[in-house]
């Protein structure tokens, strides 16, 4: 899968299957309009492609929200859903003032070459988000392009989206986020050195940093780790460690029953079961004591659901 990074970067571009949207977390409501754009795609000889934003809207704006998926996540989910180009535009001052039209006339049809185009039945676009499905349809006609509009997914009565599934990570739901997600929910990255504290206290914890402003999952979690197709059981917090004296967010995970040095390594940090809330302890001693029962009702968990 082709990576762009900007509209300037765009040359020559043939005819395409277009969607556009943020995609974070790509739960089964995107991975729906996705199907469509790929079987769209090959049916008709033309190149896929996905637009995302590097800067969110919302976050532009000064509303962010907590990200479902790193970019690496979801980018690699894009190329396993078969998709072409992955074009990614940076939302800033520029881009939020051009005009519903202009985006169609300038971007859509000038420089993408769209052919046809998936969109979501709630999804707003251009200056103060006056575009929508009807204009589109209106300039689709015009430069002969195809629009297709793909409704809500509902599960349980309730509609899918990021939103929703955010709500249900920050309570602990986990089988509920599972189903609109279509996964478990996870978090990935690169193990890295930290204060080393944890293993002063029998301990000793892999270390994510966690790229985003904000987290969807705060606490102390029963989690799976992935390392090498292999998963391995264990304690996780994700927080900014107020007991030390944190403030970055980061996620600290005690892998049960393995000793080996992971440092550099990637792995992935699936989310099982909510332990309790992240509680900043008067010493060390305590919060030794904590983890002592965070880890046995590990086990305790684990145990009843081998």
């Amino acid at each position: 899968m082709q990576l762009i990074r900007g509209l300037h970067n765009l040359d020559n571009q043939p005819e395409c299957v277009v969607t556009i949207g943020n995609f974070d977390g790509i739960h089964i409501g995107h991975q729906e309009i996705i199907s469509k754009l790929v079987s769209t795609a090959q049916k008709k000889g033309i190149p896929s492609m996905v637009i995302s934003f590097s800067v969110t809207p919302e976050s532009f704006f000064g509303r962010p929200k907590a990200r479902l998926s790193s970019f690496r996540d979801k980018h690699l989910f894009l190329k396993s859903m078969g998709i072409n180009k992955h074009l990614l535009i940076k939302f800033n001052k520029s881009f939020s003032e051009i005009s519903a039209s202009s985006f169609i006339e300038d971007i859509l049809v000038k420089k993408i070459n769209v052919k046809h185009c998936y969109i979501g039945d709630d999804f707003r676009f251009g200056k103060d988000r006056a575009g929508d499905f009807s204009l589109l349809e209106k300039y689709a006609v015009d430069y002969k392009f195809v629009i297709e509009k793909v409704d809500g997914i509902y599960i349980d009565d309730q509609r899918v989206s990021s939103s929703a599934i955010r709500g249900f990570l920050s309570t602990g739901s986990f089988e509920m986020s599972k189903k609109l997600l279509g996964r478990a929910f996870s978090i990935s990255g690169r193990v890295e050195h930290g204060d080393k504290q944890g293993r002063t206290i029998g301990f000793p914890t892999a270390n994510i940093p966690i790229r985003r402003q904000l987290s969807p999952v705060l606490g102390v979690f029963c989690v799976v780790v992935r390392k090498d197709n292999k998963n391995f059981n264990g304690v996780c917090n994700v927080g900014n460690r107020p007991t030390r004296g944190g403030t970055k967010v980061l996620l600290e995970v005690y892998i049960l029953d393995f000793n080996q040095e992971i440092y550099g390594e990637y792995v992935e940090v699936i989310f099982k079961k909510k332990i309790r809330d992240e509680i900043k302890f008067s010493s060390f001693e305590e919060l030794k004591s904590q983890i002592k029962k965070d880890t046995q009702s590990a086990l305790q968990y684990f145990s009843s659901s081998s």
